[in-house]
């Protein structure tokens, strides 16, 4: 076998998050703002976000609900009506106390003591505040409910420690809120929401995902109950890549959310409110991304097919030209993965080889060379990013089928690559859940002897509150490891709690995480 040269400089086994780091800027998907914690999404960043967006937009949609905006300013004292939800976001606030500055004299600027606010103005960490003072005004009776909307926005969170797309102190998201007469419908609807994020992560991202309930002391801050996906990464950490919580009739009572039923009574809604973010763009990365780069899923990749021919600045780059296009216009009239197929015709001066890795490291799912000898004979020579490497001569593993045939096969291969791409992460994550430990020192044994890639253990528990609860929080604390969720259909508990030795109740992933 030959000894293959990949695109990047740090492989995922020498130093996984590096290599993270790399493949954004290889990609050229982002960068650094200036501003600590904030980031500028660069054209093939945001592009992959968009087709995020637009997908899930539409699985919101067909659930019944409206998009609608909110204020990025949130009065401080809407937090300070519900304890526990200011309690959880406190930290994390960023806070505005005056409208306007003033020179200091100094050549510098400072804010005028004259202009500072009556009340200051939290940045949206969350909007539950803002939206339940919406809903208290718009829901009169059972008539207005359910009430269902979903905004998409920037938002803040003030964090310590940053890393593109996956935490960062402004994010790109969209959260939905919704209003109910009462609990079983929220209930319902809380978890119809985690199966459309479910959907989108596998389906759509190709990543498979682990849909179930949060422990207590991991629920949004005012929840009742707090369901997510979890998403195993290639260095076996986990990734929460979104959330779905049902808030009971807390914050109704904060805002004042109720309604007249049909007997004339005022009832207090049931609310939820769910949400996912630009760190699924990170959980992409991770998830498919290699030693050369990124490896966008077709269904989300902004060009699925990018088409490079080999220019020459001499006469005959016209006929090369012509040739391309016909390539261009016969795949964009096609279809795949229930979409027109979306194909550039990258004309852009530079050598080919140079623009084929751009397009590598960036990860479109098929890259088509065509230069002046493939046009004489009526060929194109064609890469699939998920099989970019021949192990044999280690060389790119060209394909190289007459034009017309490429124009029939790619859209059944932008298919075929979505399906593989999942089925590759799926195995991995299955080979990767260790089950059969039975006491806290074999899982301490267990994280300690695995310090590369060690994935995620289930492990049963006694479901333990309170104090004991902290404890347990502690113990796993001291390995670094959190619990992740309790996972949907999983088998019932029949041995004993790892933490308490009492008999389990359930059965629930451990893991480190981002």
């Amino acid at each position: 076998m030959s000894q293959i040269r990949h695109a990047l400089s740090v492989k995922r086994e020498d130093d996984f998050a590096q290599w993270y780091q790399e493949v954004i800027s290889a990609a050229d998907m982002a960068e650094e703002s200036g501003v600590r914690g904030c980031m500028v999404i660069k054209p093939w960043g945001y592009g992959i976000w968009e087709r995020i967006q637009r997908l899930l937009d539409d699985r919101i949609k067909a659930a019944g609900h409206d998009n609608a905006y909110f204020p990025i300013f949130i009065p401080l004292s809407n937090f300070e009506r519900e304890a526990e939800h200011v309690e959880g976001f406190a930290k994390e606030m960023a806070v505005v106390t005056h409208h306007r500055l003033i020179a200091d004299g100094e050549g510098g600027l400072v804010p005028d003591p004259e202009a500072k606010l009556e009340e200051p103005l939290v940045v949206r960490p969350t909007s539950e505040t803002i939206i339940g003072d919406a809903m208290a005004r718009w829901i009169q009776s059972w008539r207005d409910l359910p009430l269902k909307l979903n905004q998409w926005a920037n938002v803040v969170r003030w964090e310590m420690r940053t890393r593109m797309f996956l935490r960062t102190s402004e994010f790109l998201w969209q959260e939905g809120h919704t209003a109910h007469a009462d609990e079983a419908e929220a209930r319902e609807h809380t978890l119809t929401m985690l199966e459309v994020y479910r959907a989108c992560a596998e389906e759509d991202l190709a990543m498979p995902v682990i849909a179930g309930e949060k422990p207590a002391h991991e629920r949004f801050p005012g929840a009742v109950e707090t369901w997510s996906i979890e998403a195993m990464m290639q260095d076996g950490k986990a990734l929460q890549a979104g959330t779905s919580h049902y808030l009971g009739t807390n914050f109704a009572h904060a805002a004042g959310i109720r309604y007249q039923d049909r007997e004339g009574s005022q009832t207090w809604c049931h609310t939820t409110s769910w949400g996912v973010s630009t760190r699924m763009v990170g959980g992409v990365i991770m998830t498919h991304g290699d030693d050369d780069g990124l490896r966008v899923p077709p269904t989300i990749a902004p060009w699925q097919v990018v088409i490079l021919p080999m220019l020459r600045d001499k006469p005959e780059d016209e006929a090369l030209l012509d040739y391309c296009e016909q390539l261009r216009a016969a795949l964009a009239a096609k279809s795949a993965l229930g979409e027109p197929v979306r194909v550039l015709l990258d004309t852009k001066p530079g050598k080919a080889a140079a623009k084929r890795w751009d397009w590598v490291r960036k990860g479109a799912p098929v890259i088509v060379e065509v230069g002046g000898r493939d046009m004489e004979n009526g060929v194109v020579s064609l890469l699939r990013r998920d099989r970019l490497w021949d192990a044999g001569t280690g060389k790119p593993a060209f394909e190289t089928p007459t034009r017309d045939a490429a124009g029939e096969a790619i859209p059944e291969m932008l298919t075929d690559i979505q399906q593989a791409l999942f089925a590759e992460a799926e195995e991995r994550r299955n080979a990767n859940i260790h089950r059969g430990i039975e006491s806290f020192e074999a899982l301490r044994e267990f994280y300690e002897s695995n310090t590369r890639y060690p994935g995620w253990v289930e492990v049963q528990w006694a479901k333990p509150e309170g104090a004991e609860l902290d404890g347990v929080v502690e113990q796993l604390k001291s390995l670094k490891l959190t619990m992740r969720n309790v996972p949907i259909g999983a088998p019932a508990a029949d041995g004993t709690c790892i933490f308490t030795g009492r008999p389990a109740v359930e059965r629930i992933y451990v893991a480190k995480a981002y």
